[in-house]
């Protein structure tokens, strides 16, 4: 493949999330499997989350050398020339590979009557540093007032860590492997890795890494998952063979991770998106677990639609949230919140709060977490649903589970290298 059909590809998946509002990861998984080599797809998919962190600084670039704004039909180029800034800029690619195939992408997109200015954007981005743009102008407007009264004095470390790059946060599979001896592996494939000593399972790599390069992926050997949703596994830390629900389960990573530590778990995965809970299925054979575990597509705030009426002992709610504790990991969650959003959403998760209690025994722990560092999301929620629920009572996890937000722990983005994420656990009286 050419250096400009990459190109091209990287452009069409940024116009679709930046201007016809379209999911990141819905696009890419749409654009990768067309491109036959690894490098490109590897190159495609570090444009476009180097385009969508960096938005801010590359959109007062193309506001300060443009003498007119670019009109909406030409979206499709402002994309173009995000993907070249990136390769400019936070890539670091040579200059010749980054402006000559972003220019011959012009003339495939059918622009060749705009290639010039491609070619005299992308070289002054060679020759002049990038104009500043605060990190916060990246969020809209409602979020960025919302993160600054929730996090006053943290608020400017949340904006820069959510701009930059995650490390690679791997979960090694105890049934198959040990972690120190997978750590191991990685460094004799080449691979610089750090397994945390503070983590049963978890190896860092600081760094990118193509998923096909891991030693015994396709055997199940390891799954890449963030060290803030490894500790998930450890705050629920169901007893031996218990009966455990993971109430919004997909696409599987928790359940997988509790299989692995406890593969005698009588399992069940719910989730409300039959397509969605494929993938909890795929990631469980993937990793040769979970022979027995139930799988239901089925909502989860309404028991009495699916539920069998036995009572379960451990119940994971991985809430759905606005994910604004893993905006570096998914930077297009900026252009589709909305306020309204939010309210939706925390109405959402108080339903399945109510829900999963009436399924779980006296005595038993329910585990709420959220990838979100909002605390009407998390905190507040807890606390309403403490003041509503007589026989519910909060178990502090520790200062490895992040600060104490309320009746529970809170992690910030960047945080010990970690997703911003929050874990409250609750436990039902006998």
């Amino acid at each position: 493949m050419s250096g400009a059909a990459s190109r091209v590809a990287a452009a069409r998946v940024l116009d679709a999330v930046l201007h016809r509002g379209r999911s990141l990861k819905v696009e890419l998984a749409a654009a990768l499997p067309k491109l036959g080599d690894p490098r490109d797809r590897a190159l495609v998919e570090a444009i476009c989350f180097a385009a969508l962190r960096q938005r801010a600084r590359y959109d007062a670039a193309l506001k300060a050398w443009i003498a007119k704004p670019l009109p909406k039909r030409d979206g499709e180029l402002r994309a173009l020339l995000l993907a070249g800034f990136a390769q400019i800029d936070a890539l670091g690619l040579p200059a010749h590979a980054a402006v000559d195939a972003t220019v011959e992408a012009a003339r495939s997109l059918g622009r060749a009557h705009q290639a010039g200015m491609v070619n005299a954007l992308l070289r002054r981005a060679l020759r002049e540093p990038l104009p500043e743009a605060d990190d916060a102008d990246a969020w809209p407007t409602w979020l960025r007032e919302r993160l600054r009264a929730d996090w006053p004095q943290d608020a400017d470390a949340i904006l820069a860590a959510s701009a930059a790059p995650a490390p690679v946060w791997l979960r090694v599979n105890a049934q198959r492997a040990a972690r120190d001896a997978y750590a191991a592996q990685l460094r004799e494939a080449g691979i610089e890795a750090t397994a945390l000593q503070d983590f049963a399972d978890a190896v860092r790599i600081d760094g990118s890494v193509a998923v096909a390069a891991l030693p015994g992926f396709a055997e199940g050997d390891v799954s890449i998952q963030d060290g803030a949703a490894q500790r998930v596994a450890d705050a629920l830390s169901p007893a031996c063979g218990a009966r455990v629900l993971d109430a919004c389960a997909a696409p599987g990573g928790k359940s997988a991770h509790l299989l692995e530590r406890d593969p005698s778990l009588a399992l069940t995965a719910v989730d409300s998106d039959a397509k969605r809970l494929r993938k909890v299925a795929e990631t469980l054979a993937r990793l040769q677990l979970g022979g027995d575990a139930v799988l239901r597509a089925a909502d989860a705030s309404k028991p009495d639609t699916w539920w069998d009426g036995v009572a379960f002992d451990a119940i994971l709610l991985d809430a759905p949230c606005s994910a604004t504790g893993i905006v570096r990991r998914q930077p297009d969650i900026l252009l589709h919140r909305r306020e309204s959003d939010l309210t939706a959403v925390v109405g959402l998760q108080a339903r399945l709060l109510d829900a999963a209690w009436t399924m779980l025994r006296p005595g038993g722990v329910l585990l709420y977490a959220t990838c979100s560092i909002l605390k009407a999301e998390n905190e507040t929620q807890i606390e309403d649903f403490l003041a509503r629920t007589s026989d519910a009572a909060a178990e502090d996890l520790g200062d490895r589970f992040g600060r104490a937000a309320g009746a529970g722990r809170q992690r910030l983005p960047g945080e010990e290298d970690m997703d911003g994420f929050f874990y409250s656990r609750l436990r039902k009286a006998p």
